[in-house]
């Protein structure tokens, strides 16, 4: 995983933990090029200077795939009313500007597929969806045995490139839980990517 440091403002710089390989400067434009680095992510960001000096804008090109559980790994997710909390976590994100590809999930864990805006920070960016989609479950009635999501998270950055794969990913969850079990499913996502941490603290909720 990469982290963003999130740009606060038109006027703000954006600093990334990638190492900025070419800055070109014309006229009015600014370009900071940024690299690929294999799966990961590509992002440009230009800063024009059209009508309105200092103006900014921010153009992703980063994905997110994100994963998290419910509380103690309960299977509380009724599939019969999954449709519901999809609609309902899709009208969150719109509502944070940022935009969902595919979101699915299986008893006792969704999987969410979508970008974030430049001012939203990832940590914030799930913690208003797990709190929001929380509430509604309990008092929707299609739930009556959900009692909250669990602690920790898994956020995984792909690049643009792969968004179909993801998609077709996350879509057929259901078919694939039925030869890898979760436990196997994150501990795979950290071996693909390299993450230098036991998994066994995605399972903690204390």
């Amino acid at each position: 995983m990469i982290t963003l440091c999130e740009a606060q403002g038109v006027k703000q710089c954006i600093s990334l933990t990638l190492n900025c390989v070419a800055v070109q400067q014309k006229e009015s434009q600014k370009k900071i090029a940024l690299p690929l680095d294999k799966r990961l992510f590509r992002l440009y960001i230009c800063a024009t200077n059209h009508k309105t000096k200092n103006a900014m804008s921010a153009y992703r090109q980063i994905l997110y795939h994100i994963v998290f559980r419910t509380k103690y790994s309960e299977k509380t997710i009724n599939q019969n009313h999954f449709n519901q909390l999809k609609n309902y976590i899709e009208g969150i994100i719109k509502n944070k500007k940022c935009v969902s590809f595919q979101i699915n999930g299986m008893e006792d864990h969704i999987h969410i597929l979508s970008d974030l805006h430049p001012s939203i920070a990832l940590a914030d960016y799930i913690k208003d969806i797990k709190i929001a989609s929380s509430i509604w479950m309990k008092a929707s009635g299609f739930f009556p045995y959900f009692r909250g999501w669990g602690v920790k998270y898994c956020a995984l950055t792909y690049a643009y490139k792969e968004r179909d794969i993801l998609i077709h990913y996350i879509k057929n969850q259901q078919v694939h839980h039925k030869q890898e079990s979760f436990r196997n499913e994150i501990k795979r996502f950290f071996k693909e990517e390299r993450i230098d941490m036991d998994e066994k603290w995605f399972w903690e909720d204390s």
